[in-house]
């Protein structure tokens, strides 16, 4: 156990070491050219490593820059597609290109503040396509595991994997939805997964703040209430829309509380992976700036161990976001086919 926790602990101080790294590229940034430098804006670096963009940072020099495809379409100029890199300049100055230009990373029409319907491959586009992938890539090694090694004790990755698979499955989504669980499994199991990776995928250093987009949030969120409210049976909408055992007048009050609740349940979902996982970025890259705001080694030092620890709090909850975005979708779905059987009190 005490090696195990060395390994994550070196594992931390690396992540943080590697952050820094990356955050000296926007330190650098107004030193490339020939103007004095301005004083170090660490809201501006912190919401640039948060916020998507069109242009993916990994670390310093031009072999560390991805620039991005655009994909733009406007009833003007029809569909457009380009690299992103020819909206900077030799010294990163961002210019207009083609009739576009791309302000606080939003791409307009050049001289004019009409937005065109943009599809660009975005960082945050880029990096949920590097999670699916990885998704697809250890679950179709998993599954081939499974059948090749039909009635044989698991190993490898299949061994760590299958406990998971478990503890969701009997844990999580079973006693929660009931006896008809096995239909929603592959949705809550996919869920949960994707969850899970991209939050991980994110406490790495340069990248992409995946789990908290509220677009991305948003889309799983969606996908619940869809689920929910398609498969709900007549018992769902009748405890909605005439509540059994409720006096009349008390209905009219109890009727808007409860279609207000069919929404407010995919924004609560939504809003809770959001806050949690921008909200611990935010926090180590705050620490993170505390460094070149300085100038100091001893803050330095003292903010990576306190970096550190938080990032050992970050990858317990990744999990623990996982847990309860899955926990409650499957809460949620269970509550939409469960059986009703009420009894009328007779006075």
């Amino acid at each position: 156990m005490t090696a195990f926790f060395n390994k994550i602990s070196r594992f931390s101080l690396l992540l943080t070491l590697l952050f820094a790294g990356v955050f000296s590229v926007d330190a650098k940034a107004s030193g490339d050219s020939d103007e004095p430098q301005e004083k170090f804006n660490a809201s501006e670096v912190i919401l640039h490593h948060v916020m998507d963009d069109h242009v993916w940072h990994l670390w310093d020099g031009h072999y560390g820059t991805i620039f991005l495809p655009v994909i733009v379409y406007s009833s003007e100029k029809g569909l457009d597609v380009f690299s992103s890199k020819n909206f900077y300049d030799e010294h990163h100055n961002i210019v207009d290109y083609n009739g576009y230009s791309l302000q606080h990373n939003k791409i307009y029409l050049a001289g004019t503040h009409d937005k065109v319907f943009d599809l660009s491959i975005t960082k945050n586009v880029a990096m949920l396509f590097i999670n699916a992938a990885l998704l697809l890539l250890v679950f179709t090694a998993v599954g081939k595991a499974y059948k090749k090694n039909a009635g044989k004790a698991p190993s490898g990755l299949q061994s760590f994997l299958e406990p998971i698979i478990l503890f969701v499955r009997d844990e999580v989504v079973k006693p929660n939805i009931g006896p008809r669980y096995e239909k929603f499994l592959p949705y809550m199991l996919t869920l949960f997964f994707f969850i899970l990776f991209g939050n991980l995928l994110g406490l790495l250093p340069g990248a992409a703040n995946l789990t908290g987009n509220i677009a991305v949030t948003f889309v799983l969120a969606i996908l619940t209430f869809i689920i929910t409210n398609v498969n709900g049976n007549k018992g769902y909408w009748s405890h909605i829309f005439w509540t059994p055992g409720v006096p009349l007048p008390l209905r009219i009050i109890i009727l808007p509380v409860e279609i207000i609740g069919i929404f407010t349940k995919p924004i609560s979902l939504m809003v809770r992976l959001f806050v949690a996982i921008t909200a611990g970025h935010i926090v180590i890259l705050s620490l993170i700036c505390l460094a070149f705001i300085f100038h100091s080694v001893w803050i330095g030092a003292g903010s990576s161990i306190m970096i550190l620890f938080i990032s050992l709090i970050e990858l317990l909850v990744a999990g623990i976001q996982a847990y309860v975005f899955t926990l409650f979708s499957s809460l949620y779905i269970g509550m939409a086919i469960a059986d009703h059987e009420h009894h009328d009190d007779h006075h």
